[in-house]
């Protein structure tokens, strides 16, 4: 694989650690095991230990590094500003460098990152075989077989399967939506890549809500997978290649602004920056393109949302994506859209933003730790009492799904952009 030096942990990041601890509450993993090789001083200090020579890279290092979610809570509670998903992205690319998988997690691997994620055809492809698979009755043969069991983590992945969002949102790419009344934002909407499959009601209520406010709403065809879970997993050289496509077909659009719905995906992408800093080709543009980019309810936060709002009668609680909160360090944004809402009360659960164990595929690769995290999410979900936890982030709404169905109360569980899609549609029935 194409491996660059800028891909490890670099010594001045490494060295903004100064081992004080007060990151160790903020770890999910540490509150969960209480192990210092599990917090991210401790990971940072094997980063060190490897940065130096005085360790090689080992089966060790791969679990400890691999149990981390990538949250970055830890960079909140940081008086020294370590910038630890940096370094954990550096890290496991690092490792993805000195690891030669089995043959079967290869083609698994490449199967996903290579020829699912970044190829619209096969992303349709993929949507229509899982759509079929769960409205045939096959899926419920295959849960009653038994043979999920057997398979382990790829049976615990088939629980968190997506349900298809039909019509699916690819027949959308490529359009432009009008603004409601006087245009006064031209904007680029990045649909990413499986929220074509499972969240196309999410996109169009987000179209509704952006042309609302005055939103002249373009989705170009030409746009790609963000490449978030290609650099989570260490594949940085694929990420670079994703990003570079994105910026070539949106950075010259002539777009007020490049809005994207989905935490996780922004964090990264506000980030193309950083990841092509060394790209002489592409840093500037780079670097214009992360200036661009928004959360689309930082968007309408900064902008003024249109106040013409009906009643939601609803008690809500409000969970942190940790690429929203920590990543982007958005937090004000959608609480104060959720508030404007006519009827709707938000009721603050403890530890907000704390990961409910998501983080991309992580609840696919570390099973056990994901649902051990999200039980203790659904915990404080449940003690507020609210019909409905909102977020901002397509991974914590599947993920809080499958609390939902596990630990919850029957909650609802939707973005804060479909209750105040919700809202303006109940102000035109009156």
């Amino acid at each position: 694989m194409v491996y660059s030096e800028h891909d490890r942990p670099q010594q001045k990041d490494l060295d903004r650690c100064v081992h004080c601890g007060l990151c160790l509450n903020s770890c999910p993993t540490y509150r969960e095991l209480g192990l210092e090789m599990d917090s991210p001083r401790g990971r940072i200090y094997q980063m060190v230990q490897i940065a130096s020579g005085e360790t090689a890279i080992n089966d060790s290092y791969r679990e400890h590094i691999g149990l981390c979610l990538a949250c970055r809570g830890c960079e909140t509670a940081c008086p020294s500003g370590v910038e630890y998903g940096k370094l954990v992205e550096a890290a496991r690319a690092e490792i993805e460098a000195a690891t030669h998988r089995p043959w079967r997690e290869r083609v698994l691997r490449s199967l996903v990152f290579d020829h699912l994620l970044p190829k619209r055809g096969n992303l349709k492809l993929a949507g229509a075989l899982l759509r079929f698979y769960q409205e045939s009755g096959l899926r419920t043969v295959v849960r009653g077989s038994g043979i999920l069991r057997w398979l382990g983590k790829a049976g615990k992945a088939e629980s968190l399967a997506p349900a298809v969002d039909a019509p699916m949102f690819f027949r959308d790419i490529g359009k432009v939506f009008p603004a409601e009344g006087e245009r006064r934002f031209r904007i680029a909407l990045l649909a990413g890549c499986i929220q074509n499959i499972a969240f196309a009601g999410l996109h169009r209520a987000t179209i509704r809500v952006l042309r609302r406010n005055g939103c002249e709403v373009h989705v170009p065809a030409s746009q790609t997978c963000c490449g978030a879970l290609h650099v989570h997993a260490g594949l940085r050289e694929k990420g670079r290649e994703l990003a570079r496509r994105n910026i070539d077909a949106l950075v010259d659009g002539g777009f007020d602004a490049i809005l994207t719905n989905t935490a996780g995906c922004g964090s990264t992408l506000k980030e193309y920056g950083h990841l092509l800093e060394h790209d002489a080709a592409y840093a500037a543009k780079a670097a214009r393109f992360a200036g661009l980019m928004k959360d689309a309810t930082e968007f309408l936060a900064a902008a003024g949302w249109d106040r013409a709002l009906g009643p939601v009668n609803l008690t809500v609680t409000y969970q942190d994506s940790c690429h929203l909160a920590h990543g982007q360090k958005i937090r004000s944004a959608p609480r104060e859209l959720l508030r404007s809402i006519p009827g709707l009360t938000l009721k603050e659960m403890q530890n907000a933003d704390l990961c409910c164990g998501s983080a991309g595929i992580y609840n696919v690769v570390q099973p056990e730790m994901a649902s051990a995290l999200l039980e203790r999410k659904m915990e404080w979900a449940n003690r507020t009492s609210a019909a409905v936890i909102a977020t901002a982030n397509p991974g914590c709404i599947l993920q809080l799904r499958a609390g939902v169905a596990g630990h919850g109360t029957g909650q609802r569980v939707l973005h804060v952009l479909e209750l105040l899609d919700q809202s303006y549609a109940a102000y035109h029935q009156r």
